[in-house]
């Protein structure tokens, strides 16, 4: 016989209950609030603010019974990532040099695979580097309303509920926001096994120092960023334009850099992508974005910050 008091019993019930719940809805949460922030760790502080937001609304004494909670959690955590942009941005602030997306590793499961992509894509789409460099240039708002709807399928109606707007006040930022992004980012997919084969040729050249191949591989127009954060290697404190240029910096810096790295490739935010290994350890991320209907690389996305590769193992 139990030496716990009924109502103790009860209370570690319905603790146990709502942990269950929101634990059957992290990953579409992450996902989200992720998409609205770039930064992994701040997305996991969100999800534990959202977390004892829920866990104490369901032990509250008397509290009516959450039916669906779904919507619910997603409010808490869109609201409490809205409220965390304040605190990324003053960061952003004193940043050095360009700032990208946290690196996430995505799973290899893929077109490549499976030979059916069209729900992966969809869904690698959402987290891509590329896109999410874009969302950084949207209003903290505006970001939220184009992930909520564009990437998730959420009506205006919904959106407006969980933002505590009103549906035409929505109906503008999601306007806004999807001619702001599309003018930027035109809707594209590579073929995931033409990219990977780019990335493997562009990652040998880069550790080798190949200028001539780089040259071949680089589009005119090509933008590289590279975010060391003031605290490892990268490219300068401002993005690098042209082919000239960017093959020049990457075919010097291999130089000095290159010798003795490891790669790996993984899906880095849905795309293939390289991790460079030194000693065992993550040294960079590595994702290239190619021109439209073609094998030239238009974007460089390398990560070097110490802190955002500590994830990567």
């Amino acid at each position: 016989m139990s030496d716990t008091p009924p109502a103790d019993s009860a209370r570690e019930t319905a603790a146990d209950d709502a942990t269950g719940v929101f634990v059957g809805h992290r990953e579409l949460l992450f996902s989200i609030v992720y998409d609205m922030l770039g930064s992994v760790a701040d997305t996991e502080d969100v999800l534990q603010e959202t977390w004892l937001a829920w866990t104490s609304r369901v032990g509250a004494p008397g509290a009516e019974p959450i039916l669906v909670p779904r919507p619910y959690l997603v409010r808490i955590a869109v609201n409490k990532a809205l409220a965390r942009q304040a605190v990324i941005s003053r960061r952003r602030e004193t940043y050095i040099g360009p700032w990208l997306p946290e690196p996430l590793i995505t799973p290899l499961t893929d077109a490549t695979a499976t030979g059916d992509g069209a729900e992966v894509a969809e869904r690698a789409e959402s987290v891509s580097m590329a896109l999410l460099v874009v969302l950084e240039t949207l209003t903290p708002l505006e970001r939220a309303v184009f992930v909520l709807h564009e990437l998730f399928g959420y009506a205006h109606t919904e959106t407006a509920d969980i933002l505590d707007r009103t549906p035409a006040a929505v109906r503008q930022l999601a306007h806004r926001a999807r001619e702001h992004v599309h003018a930027r980012r035109p809707r594209y997919r590579p073929d995931p096994r033409l990219r990977q084969q780019v990335t493997e040729r562009f990652a040998a050249a880069v550790s080798g120092g190949d200028l001539q191949a780089l040259l071949e591989l680089l589009a005119p127009d090509v933008t590289l960023w590279a975010d060391g954060g003031g605290k490892a290697t990268a490219a300068g404190l401002r993005p690098v334009h042209g082919r000239d240029k960017v093959a020049n910096l990457l075919s010097t810096r291999a130089g000095r850099v290159g010798r003795g790295l490891d790669i790996r490739y993984e899906r880095i935010n849905g795309d293939p992508s390289a991790v460079l290994f030194r000693a065992g350890s993550p040294f960079a991320v590595l994702v290239v974005e190619l021109v439209p209907d073609s094998a030239q690389v238009q974007g460089i996305y390398f990560v070097t910050n110490p802190d955002k590769l500590s994830r990567i193992g």
